[in-house]
């Protein structure tokens, strides 16, 4: 499982004629300059791509926590009309793969004049449309003893006060898990990123690396291992950070 990144390390050393001609990792000679070439190669230096990737990623996060918080909050603790037929048609959204949607999202979007901005990968994080965060904050509050609801209200505590002083402070596990998935997830994220930024000037990691594919007849090979490299740097971080509370908000969430 770990020897393509390993492979993929090593090939980001050697020389764009040699990454597929020595398919082990044995390095003969080292080419530390592919990471200088490669973060110059294309239009822009590559530490735009990771400022842009950057930017995308802290508004989808905070747009799910606020969001998909409010929206937990709402079907585990509120009582409404139709809440059963909300929250199972919001199940449903799940099962339901991207690729479906997007064809009338993408119109949606042109009519509006959002194509090649970062709104359309920001802006429906704020919606709660990640039904699969929902789910798993839902899960989580059905899991905080009533009583400290009740033990609130009889304070006076109305429920946005609830929400803020008591469940929020007590959701850090299923929050730092919405956190880290959203975190990998939208900076992996690829075929979003390729339909609605089309301009070099707003490209994402993903979007640069394919970059380097397309933009050249003789693709240089160890300097796009180089930045492949460099992009999945904070991924790992995030994960070595954030495993611990990865691991906790899935067990007390009901999720096996």
């Amino acid at each position: 499982m770990i020897y393509p990144l390993l492979w993929m390390a090593v090939s980001s050393f050697r020389p764009s004629d040699d990454v597929f001609r020595a398919p082990g990792l044995r390095l003969t000679e080292a080419h530390p300059e592919n990471y200088a070439n490669g973060w110059n190669a294309l239009t822009s230096p590559f530490g735009t791509y990771l400022l842009n990737s950057t930017i995308v990623v802290l508004g989808a996060i905070v747009g799910n926590l606020v969001s998909c918080s409010m929206t937990a909050y709402a079907f585990a603790r509120l009582e409404f009309s139709g809440k059963k037929w909300m929250f199972g048609a919001m199940l449903i959204t799940i099962m339901l793969p991207i690729h479906v949607i997007i064809v009338p999202q993408y119109i949606l979007f042109t009519q509006i004049g959002w194509i090649n901005t970062f709104a359309p990968l920001i802006v429906p994080k704020l919606l709660a449309t990640d039904a699969f965060f929902v789910f798993l904050m839902v899960q989580f509050i059905r899991g905080i003893p009533r009583e400290l609801d009740e033990a609130a209200r009889i304070d006076g505590a109305g429920h946005p006060r609830i929400f803020l002083r008591v469940i929020l402070p007590l959701m850090t596990p299923a929050l730092a898990t919405t956190t880290i998935f959203t975190f990998i997830w939208t900076w992996s994220d690829f075929f979003s990123q390729l339909i609605y930024l089309t301009s070099p000037d707003v490209f994402t990691v993903p979007v640069a690396l394919r970059a380097f594919v397309d933009a050249q007849s003789s693709t240089d090979w160890g300097a796009m291992f180089a930045m492949s490299v460099v992009s999945l740097l904070p991924v790992f971080i995030a994960f070595l950070v954030g495993q611990r509370f990865l691991v906790k908000g899935i067990a007390t969430t009901g999720i096996k």
